[in-house]
């Protein structure tokens, strides 16, 4: 059975982090998991660990260490690291929530996988060791328990993570790492752990998943041992063009395997002959696994009904996040490529003081844009009592018992990634005669997803005081980023009364009229900055992604290709505006009448929407919450048919 969320217990935590928790998914003798949301309501599992590891110096360097080489590492079907504090009094990390059974559940309860789910499995799993060892990392411990297969497919635990949790990360005199039967010949000789040997593993799984059969048998671990060093595994009944792998895979000299990226590469071509696809010349095979995977994997989403019921408490209105020029000053154009998203935190480019200014400072107010809280309409506020810096170097420090609580109550923990933000810190200051508490950053300047994190575990931790202080006499808080090279800047505004859900998203939850987002609107500059090429990883995945739906989408099953309603790579091309945060889809196709054009725009709209929403709910350095659609007319001017934001998606 799928991993379920039960109840706190006494003593956990309410959040670490940014992260709200809402229960437990398991606890061991390193650490307990919990069960947790982040302020867009992603589910989130978050492993602290226990105050007598943290305690034990060796223990936390070799975690600290192993979360460091994790933030290297993505793939196809692995779990990322979302962030992580190795420096905290109970040091933590997480990761996004991943449902399912593993496959050793599934396997007991269904029986051996079989056709496009075992080759699915074969692929992505192969290809999410090619993404480890990739990184100069091995795995050590290749097992059913530690692959999920999840309705997304099949996802590969604890890379590099939960050696540090259950002690085994580090190979010591006396230490074998992995599990019995999982552990490969040269393992169990000399302790090596080497890439190799993940490779053996994979092909004990795979043996595993196809035939419901454990390869080298069950029994005392010396006598399993002694057969995987000496015996022949036990594949009858496996399909031949995956058997042949599978022994490869197996052989006992570790010089003998393929390694994971030829095994990535031979299963997703035996998928696509499943799948009666076939692969074009030089695919790029990181995204054939996904696409292919995705569209033949079918396991039941089996949903725990605390999920929804913690989110449902969280949810009010939706608020749009202003993103001002200024807050994405110095970005770089981005343009049409296809997949590593950028540092969330970039130094100031002088050098940022080590401790936070005084609001007495000579600081004054500025026209620059900023991130800013919005008001209930969903855009910055603009009327005579808008928190300004003046009001912020009048601010004073806590006096009242309530006032002292405050900064308790938003958490003592990291706020931010502390690899990305190493030197963030934050002061809480109070204006009583308008209302307004402001926490005054400084370290590095906030990207504006920063900044949302910021806001959001203000907002929850002043709802939480106002539980226990009811007369608190301020509704307003403000966020002063005090490292911005032009000078102490006001990126957040909100009022954390009304603002039940302390919602800090940037989708724009408006309602667009016939396509057209009646907030902003999408400009040539904007598109011209679009067409320069980017070298944006997770912007050359998005769009080759969006192109390529769009395309197969409006073809359909036609191979005529002097139809004049054709397109292909050569016509259509997407590409991203950094400085407006827009993804801009186009099409150079100026003979289409205003039928087709209408028609082919409201499939990239539709298309375009959820590939923005997609990425901004799985990852907060995503920046872009806004699209625009065009067709290029002879001219090479352009005529924009559809634009709108992420929020939109249900109303196209």
């Amino acid at each position: 059975m799928p991993t379920r969320v039960h109840p706190a217990r006494p003593g956990d935590p309410a959040r670490i982090g940014p992260y709200r928790i809402i229960g437990r998914l398991g606890s061991g003798g390193m650490g307990t998991v919990h069960a947790a949301l982040d302020f867009d309501g992603l589910r989130v599992a978050v492993k602290l660990i226990h105050p007598a590891q943290a305690d034990d110096d060796e223990f936390r360097a070799r975690f600290k260490r192993e979360v460091e080489v994790s933030r290297r590492i993505s793939g196809p079907c692995l779990v990322p690291l979302l962030a992580a504090d190795t420096n905290a009094a109970a040091p933590w990390l997480a990761t996004e929530y991943i449902p399912g059974p593993t496959l050793g559940q599934h396997i007991t309860t269904n029986g051996p996988l079989s056709g496009a789910l075992l080759y699915a499995l074969a692929a992505g799993t192969a290809a999410a060791l090619a993404a480890v060892h990739a990184a100069g990392v091995a795995h050590r411990d290749i097992k059913p328990a530690n692959v999920v297969l999840a309705p997304s497919g099949p996802r590969v635990l604890d890379f590099g993570i939960a050696h540090a949790l259950d002690g085994t990360s580090v190979t010591r005199t006396g230490v074998l790492t992995g599990t019995t039967g999982w552990i490969s010949p040269e393992a169990y000789r000399t302790g090596t752990t080497i890439p190799a040997g993940d490779v053996f593993a994979w092909g004990a799984l795979i043996a595993y998943a196809a035939t419901g059969r454990l390869p080298f048998g069950i029994g005392a671990p010396d006598a399993v041992a002694y057969r995987v060093i000496s015996g022949e595994p036990d594949t009858a009944g496996m399909p031949d063009d995956l058997l042949a792998l599978v022994t490869s895979a197996l052989a006992k000299a570790p010089g003998d395997r393929p390694s994971a990226a030829t095994l990535t590469e031979k299963c997703t071509a035996l998928l696509a002959t499943q799948t009666t696809q076939a692969l074009p010349p030089q695919t790029d095979i990181p995204t054939a696994v996904n696409d292919l995977v995705t569209a033949q994997w079918d396991m039941p989403a089996l949903d725990d009904q605390a999920w929804q019921a913690s989110a449902g408490r969280r949810k009010g209105r939706t608020i749009a996040v202003v993103i001002g020029a200024a807050a994405l000053s110095g970005a770089i154009a981005g343009g049409l490529l296809f997949q590593t998203g950028s540092n969330p935190g970039t130094k100031s480019p002088t050098s940022a003081p080590t401790s936070l200014p005084s609001p007495t400072a000579d600081a004054t107010n500025s026209a620059h844009g900023a991130v800013r809280g919005p008001s209930p309409a969903g855009t910055a506020k603009s009327d005579p009592g808008e928190a300004t810096l003046t009001a912020w170097k009048e601010s004073r420090p806590a006096r009242t018992p309530a006032e002292n609580d405050a900064f308790g109550a938003m958490g003592t923990g990291a706020w931010l990634d502390p690899v990305a933000y190493p030197d963030f810190d934050r002061a809480i200051t109070f204006h009583r005669q308008t209302g307004e508490v402001y926490i005054a950053t400084s370290g590095q300047e906030l990207s504006p997803v920063a900044v949302q994190e910021v806001a959001s575990t203000v907002c929850l931790g002043l709802r939480d005081l106002i539980k226990s202080y009811p007369e608190f006499p301020y509704t307003e808080y403000i966020v002063v980023d005090t490292a911005r090279q032009e000078g102490p800047l006001i990126v957040w505004e909100d009022d954390f009364r009304t603002n039940t859900a302390c919602s800090t998203s940037i989708q724009n939850r408006t309602t667009p009229t016939a396509g057209q987002d009646p907030d902003w609107q999408p400009t040539e500059s904007g598109l011209e900055q679009a067409q320069i090429p980017s070298t944006d990883k997770d912007e050359i995945r998005v769009a080759g992604q969006t192109v390529n739906s769009i395309i197969s989408e409006w073809q359909g099953n036609s191979r005529i290709f002097n139809d004049p309603n054709w397109l292909d790579h050569d016509n259509m091309s997407v590409g991203f505006a950094r400085d407006e945060a827009v993804m801009y889809i186009w099409a150079d196709k100026p003979e289409w009448d205003k039928t087709t054009r209408d028609k082919w725009a409201s499939l990239a709209a539709d298309t375009a929407c959820q590939a923005v929403l997609t990425e901004a709910q799985a990852r907060k350095e995503w920046r872009y919450a806004q699209y625009a659609v065009t067709v290029v007319d002879n001219a090479g001017s352009s005529t924009f048919l559809r634009w709108g934001s992420a929020g939109n998606c249900a109303g196209l």
